[in-house]
């Protein structure tokens, strides 16, 4: 999906996958000090909203302007801030060790590039830096097929498997790493039992 489809999709009023954060995500966020976070493939922002609330100092990067428009816009609802780029990962040009974590909250990548985002998003965390994840599983299809507006990628290459995710983020550790049926209800477009694989891990 490009980004012609993206700035569609987010081109609306509504937030099409609500305004609250995710909740494994929040959840899960709590659990540590504030720092600097970068969320990838943000969209229209409310992960990336819910951090700044906390007192986290919030980066964030999509393929659409759409999706930034209306993630500021919420920013802004809130009283908080975020700096949002929108471009390609490579060019848009963070450091390494620049933050102390990265979310990718159904972050699905082309599988062409999938494992160099990873690989630079590994690379732009400082020492014991996190990573958050959540994202549908290569079981989803199945939970489609029943119920289509749980949302998700139609192209089953772009689903994820805990091999292909030991295998980008190995160097990491996993503090925690499982495949769920969930139950989501965030916005129109993730609303119903779904297939995920979560994770928090360190960067050593």
């Amino acid at each position: 999906m490009d980004k012609e489809f993206w700035d569609g999709r987010f081109s609306g009023e509504e937030y099409i996958y609500g305004e609250e954060p995710n909740e494994y995500f929040k959840e899960k966020l709590l659990e540590f000090l504030p720092g600097e976070i970068l969320f990838a493939a943000e969209g229209e922002g409310r992960n990336a909203v819910f951090a700044a609330e906390e007192a986290w100092k919030v980066g964030a990067f999509d393929q659409s302007s759409e999706a930034k428009k209306k993630a500021e816009k919420l920013a802004k609802k809130r009283g908080v801030e975020i700096e949002y780029k929108v471009g390609k990962l490579p060019e848009l040009g963070y450091e390494k060790e620049e933050f102390d974590a990265v979310a990718l909250i159904y972050a699905h990548f082309p599988p062409e590039i999938r494992a160099d985002y990873h690989k630079r998003l590994i690379s732009y965390l400082r020492r014991d830096g996190l990573v958050f994840f959540e994202g549908f599983s290569e079981k989803h299809p199945a939970y489609q097929q029943v119920n289509p507006k749980v949302g998700g990628p139609k192209d089953e290459a772009l689903l994820f498997s805990m091999e292909e995710i030991k295998k980008d983020f190995g160097e990491l550790k996993f503090l925690e790493f499982y495949e769920a049926e969930v139950d989501l209800k965030e916005g129109v477009h993730h609303k119903g039992l779904g297939s995920v694989i979560r994770f928090v891990a360190q960067k050593k």
